[in-house]
């Protein structure tokens, strides 16, 4: 069949059009030429835009990542601050700061177990604090210890555990909430209705469930949080017993020994163990980390639509050249590589920018939250691959159209 004189003359512009396009030269065999960097260099206008809108889910997932991490992290940082190798709890406590104590007897049975260099009580609460300065109440968190047996690795305890023996003193969070007020050494304000001295400050900073921390003395706290009037030398059931196993003996060994001489109503952690089963809560358990999950899942899917509309409007304004290069000898297995490629430094062109920007907005949210939000290895990584792997879902999908397209339509 004869093709008349117009359509050779335009099927041979589209032919030089696709030679200039896809430059080729006397290369080694085999060499692949750069077709989806020109496709995407072809228009910088749009190739902004089309960053843009891939960047904004790019940086909504790896906010969504950050606050998950942040999350965890603030839940974590009171137990990675306790100075132990083994916690006592009661069996039914399935979070930390769940209020479900023991009696401090089992301490002292505790103690008796070999390889125990210590067995130290751990008492925990909320009350009502004052703010100092607008003289409203707010719920936070009571940590108290036995000064004579510390507890936590904060480095401000030390200074300052002679003056916890005094009554009604205590020490303040110094990154709490704002809203808490400003409570240097020195102030005076009330805690549990009760006048209550501020002796110093410490560092731990809120979580997604206490807008900040009091640490004081086992004596003192009995008197603040107690639901009934004690005697003189009685003290509330504790919450955790924090042991320290003694150099020479293996923690396994010890932890045996401990669950042997201690009811099945006391459940005996590693401080690892401890970490994990707050972890497993607020993972599985608690609302906010499936929140943060689901967050992260819908920036995956925005992307995904968003890099499919790009991807599709390229390829629809590149249709003509991709049927051409059809018609011309390249099977279906190059197109598809090429929009692949294409879709891959779309993925990467909008995650460097992205993860700049969230970068920024990790040390202002952090800032102004009071929330350890930090860009990881994990989270970065995690990120990138979601959005590759949107982009290449996106491109799967858009690329059946040049598939679909018969290059006798052309000239039809």
């Amino acid at each position: 069949m004869l093709v008349p004189y117009r359509c050779q003359e335009q099927i041979g512009r589209f032919v030089q059009a696709m030679h200039r396009m896809l430059s080729f030269r006397e290369a080694a065999p085999g060499r692949q030429v750069p077709l989806a960097w020109r496709n995407v260099m072809a228009d910088k206008r749009r190739l902004l835009r089309s960053i843009s809108g891939i960047m904004f889910a790019v940086i909504l997932m790896l906010l969504q990542l950050g606050f998950r991490d942040a999350f965890l992290d603030s839940a974590l940082q009171i137990i990675r601050q306790i100075d132990g190798d083994i916690f006592l709890s009661s069996a039914t406590k399935f979070r930390f700061g769940r209020k479900d104590s023991f009696s401090r007897r089992q301490l002292y049975a505790a103690r008796a177990v070999a390889g125990v260099a210590s067995a130290r009580p751990l008492y925990g609460a909320t009350s009502l604090w004052k703010n100092p300065q607008t003289h409203k109440t707010y719920n936070a968190q009571i940590w108290a210890f036995d000064p004579d047996q510390p507890v936590f690795l904060f480095p401000a305890l030390a200074t300052h555990l002679t003056e916890l023996r005094q009554p009604d003193t205590a020490l303040y969070d110094a990154r709490a909430r704002r809203f808490l007020g400003v409570a240097a050494a020195g102030t005076i304000t009330e805690l549990g209705l009760r006048e209550i001295h501020v002796i110093g400050v410490f560092s731990l900073g809120p979580d997604f469930t206490t807008d900040g921390s009091i640490i004081m003395s086992d004596r003192n706290f009995s008197k603040f949080s107690a639901s009934h009037v004690m005697a003189a030398n009685e003290l509330p059931d504790v919450e955790f017993g924090v042991v320290k196993v003694q150099p020479g003996y293996r923690l396994a060994e010890v932890q045996g020994s401990l669950r042997q001489a201690l009811p099945a109503s006391i459940a005996v952690r590693t401080k690892d163990e401890q970490l994990a089963l707050e972890t497993a809560f607020q993972n599985s358990v608690s609302p906010a980390g499936p929140i943060f999950l689901l967050g992260t899942a819908i920036g995956f899917f925005v992307g995904m639509m968003i890099s499919y509309q790009v991807l599709y409007t390229d390829l629809f304004d590149q249709l003509h050249q991709y049927a051409t290069l059809k018609a011309i000898g390249y099977d279906n297995r190059y197109l598809v590589r090429v929009v692949l490629g294409q879709a891959a430094l779309y993925a990467f062109a909008s995650f460097v920018p992205g993860c700049a920007i969230a970068l920024l907005l990790y040390g202002l949210i952090g800032q102004i939250a009071l929330l350890p939000l930090h860009m990881t290895a994990t989270i970065i990584s995690g990120s990138f691959v979601l959005t590759l792997g949107m982009c290449l879902l996106a491109s799967a999908v858009a690329v059946r159209r040049v598939l679909a397209f018969d290059p006798a339509d052309l000239f039809r």
